[in-house]
Parts: structure tokens; sequence; C-alpha cells
């Protein structure tokens, strides 16, 4: 079956073109029940135009919420022999089940060259977007943003120019769900990101045939295009290794806390044509007592609306919300419109589901109560707007103030990089 699927999947990219093969695989995929389309369709979804940009929001109902600290554990947890050692590993396909390990019947991948080494493709039964495709290393080895990286993403906008393609930051609380097996993901869908102009633009004299700037967007990201695949790679690379070793402490970033490495980064990959377009999301995980959960990370004000730590999608534009959120958001209309009655007291008791919204619902009411359901559904989601966009200024390491523009300049030069 699987050696059946990679010969057609590479015979249709062969006769019809790339876009086609992934119809194909995808197809399989919905049709076999692995991307649950109906499950999907059930989730909420809304834009939020602010500005230049426009924020993608959805409370997925089939994603399980994780907590930060259970994540971290992964990296240090010992692999022992489970088989499969994780859910990303390509023991998963064709995988009957064990009373600890859910089944995996009907996944379907495709074989991938990526930086000489053996990986493989599949799409993501939650489906976070058009055609959400996970690519994974056959080897079971940790998330590893190095400046081997580039190169490995430029492999896949070349064999699939039709997807883009990008990896998780590599370190817990600024990393992905899953950070002891590495992976990236792409997929057909133009993220909120891929909408955003560079806003500042510098020269280099190592790279003059590169377009280079910070990317007019919430969180920190250099972004670099050309039609040098060389070129590309090489900034990509010198980005990353000077990142993890610059420190700028008046903006709270320290690259290592003795030997613990806390600088990183999410970088992004798509073509245009012949123009390779590389983003790079600066990320930093330091914690303080301040910010115990992580200095760039969600801030407790907005710890109810989202407690995980804000990965390569999230920091792309498109939240992925927890699933309590819908029943949540929707006991808090009722309180709004006055189909159920106000009580702060009761707030103030953790075994009250709404507990954790309580300065959320207080605010809210006091702005006045709604006419109708309607009416607190959009008062609603606005202020979950304003967080969202909220959470991603958090995550910015050079924030848009005079100190943070100071701390950026500062990277670029580091970089050898002018201002045009």
């Amino acid at each position: 079956m699987s050696s059946e699927i990679n010969r057609t999947f590479g015979e249709i990219k062969a006769e019809r073109g790339a876009q086609a093969a992934c119809d194909y695989l995808y197809n399989i995929s919905v049709k076999n029940g692995y991307v649950q389309k109906t499950a999907i369709a059930r989730n909420l979804k809304w834009e939020y135009a602010d500005g230049n940009n426009v924020l993608e929001i959805t409370v997925n109902l089939s994603k399980p919420e994780k907590n930060n600290k259970d994540i971290a554990k992964l990296l240090t947890a010992p692999q022992g022999k489970k088989y499969p050692a994780c859910a990303l590993c390509k023991e998963n396909e064709g995988f009957e089940g064990t009373a600890t390990h859910p089944p995996r019947r009907n996944i379907r991948t495709v074989k991938m060259n990526i930086g000489g080494e053996k990986w493989f493709m599949q799409y993501s039964p939650y489906a976070y977007y058009d055609e959400h495709c996970i690519v994974i290393n056959e080897e079971h080895v940790p998330m590893n943003v190095g400046e081997r990286t580039p190169d490995k993403l430029l492999d896949f906008a070349d064999a699939l120019p039709n997807y883009f393609i990008g990896s998780n930051a590599s370190l817990p609380i600024v990393g992905g769900s899953i950070l002891n097996h590495e992976h990236f993901q792409g997929g057909l869908h133009r993220m909120p990101m891929h909408r955003a102009k560079i806003g500042k633009e510098y020269t280099s004299k190592e790279f003059p045939s590169l377009r280079i700037g910070i990317l007019d967007w919430y969180n920190s990201a250099i972004q670099c295009e050309g039609k040098d695949r060389k070129a590309v790679a090489a900034f990509a690379a010198k980005v990353i290794a000077a990142w993890k070793n610059f420190d700028c402490p008046e903006c709270d970033i320290l690259s290592h806390t003795g030997d613990t490495p806390h600088s990183t980064l999410s970088p992004i990959c798509r073509k245009e044509g012949d123009t390779y377009i590389f983003t790079m999301i600066l990320r930093n995980n330091r914690t303080s007592e301040q910010y115990p959960e992580g200095i760039f990370h969600v801030h407790p004000e907005y710890l109810n609306i989202k407690s995980e730590g804000i990965g390569l999608i999230e920091a792309m534009g498109l939240f992925i919300l927890p699933p309590r959120l819908k029943r949540q958001l929707s006991e808090i209309e009722d309180i709004l419109c006055g189909k159920t009655k106000y009580d702060p007291a009761s707030l103030t008791d953790p075994a009250n589901d709404l507990h954790i919204h309580a300065a959320m619902i207080q605010k809210l009411v006091g702005e006045g109560k709604a006419k109708d359901k309607t009416e607190a559904e959009a008062r609603v989601r606005g202020y979950v707007n304003k967080v969202c966009a909220g959470i991603l200024d958090n995550t910015a390491v050079f924030k848009k103030d005079e100190n943070g523009r100071k701390g950026f300049a500062k990277f670029m030069a580091a970089l050898g990089l002018e201002e045009k």
C-alpha cells in the first residue's frame, strides 16, 4: 500500500505537477477518515482585521490543551523501548494500537529526501488550515533549529513549491507541543504572516542579491527574499547562529544562563515563482520572577484564553484556541445579554468553570448589557481578538517601543546589515 501510494504520488507529480500530487494524497487521507473534515467543520473560526494585519482565530474542538511543563518534560523523559516511540514516528503508519497508544491504521505518507536524510510527509488529522501537512524525520531525533535547517526547508520548497514549510522553535515554552521528534509543518494555506510586508529594509555587502528587512508584524521577524538559493540558505544560517549567542539585557534577552540556551527561532520558507522567501521569527524562552511562565510567553492577563506555548502556526497569526472556549465563551455571552445572572462572588470559586475568566467578565459587564446574544458574541469575540494580538506582542523579543527598536537595530548591525 505505502509503495503504491509513493509510486502514484511521484507519477502524478511528474505528469501534472506538485499540487495534483498533493491533492491525491490529501483526498486519500480525507476519504479514509484520517483527516476528519466533518469534525474540523465544527470548529469556530473568524478573522480580526488589525491595522495592516489580519489575524485568523479558531477554537479547535479536536485538539487537546497541553501544559507547557508537560511538553518540556518530553525532552528529558527516558525513551525506553516504547513502540512507536512517539505520535510522529514512521512506525505509526498502519499501527493497530495498544492500550497506551492509539491506532494509526489510516495514516498515508510519502517519502521525501530532506537535507540528505530520509523524511516523509503526511497530513495532520487536526487540519488547522488548508492541506495542513507534517514533514517528519524518519529518525526519532529531537527538534533542532540549526545552520542546516535552512537547506532542509529549501529542499522541501523546491520539491513542493505549492506549499509553505516551517519549523517550530526547538526549546520549551517557545516551541511546539512535540519537541522530541524533528518535524516541520506546512501546507497550502496562505498564513496571515505571509501577507505582512517588510517594514524596514536593510542592505548587505555579503548578500547583495537578497532583499532583507524587518517584517511589519507583531513579533520580531527578519525576512530575506531572493532567487539565489545558496545566498538565502547562507544568510538564514548566519541569522540562526548569531541569534543563538546574541545578548541584549536592556530588552531582557540573554542567550544563555550558564550552559542552558534560551534563544532559538522559527524559520519559514516558501516560493513565489522562482523567488525564495525565508522568514525567521526570533524567540527566547527565559523566565523571570515577574513572568514565571516566560518573559516572551503569554502574559498572565491572557492565560485564560491561551496558556500553551505560542508555536509556529500561532506566531504566524493563526490562533488555535482550546476547545473549552466554545462552552465558556457561550456562557459569558449569556451573562452579557442577561440570560444568566451575573454573580461576581461565584467567580471567586476555583471550581466554577468561569473562574479563570472573572476579570474578562467583569470588564465586559462593566461596558454595559448586550441587547441580545448576537451582540454579546460580537463583544466577546472582540475581547478575544485583542487578547490574540496582545499575545503576539508578548512574544516579540524586540518590543515596538524605542528600547526595542534600538535592540533590533543592534542585532541587525551584528549581522553586518545597514538600514536602507
